[in-house]
């Protein structure tokens, strides 16, 4: 899941190298907390936050298998 996090958001920075994903394990629930380059947080975020909502609507089709909740936090 973080390669998958990590591609998606790569693409769409200008600092691709200071992407990083990291996951944390909370019980039923996993967090994925993506940080990136000050400069790229709007990028990543975009107009009323609809590109954050995409990501993390394409994050949570693809860990529907793990029957677990699944959060992505932007740092």
């Amino acid at each position: 899941m973080t390669e998958l996090i990590e591609t998606i958001v790569k693409a769409l920075v200008d600092h691709p190298e200071e992407v990083s994903v990291k996951e944390v394990e909370d019980g039923e629930k996993l967090v994925y907390q993506l940080t990136v380059h000050s400069s790229d947080m709007g990028k990543v975020i975009g107009k009323q936050g609809r590109v954050a909502k995409a990501i993390r609507t394409v994050v949570n089709a693809a860990g529907t298998s793990q029957n677990k909740r699944i959060s992505l936090e932007i740092v």
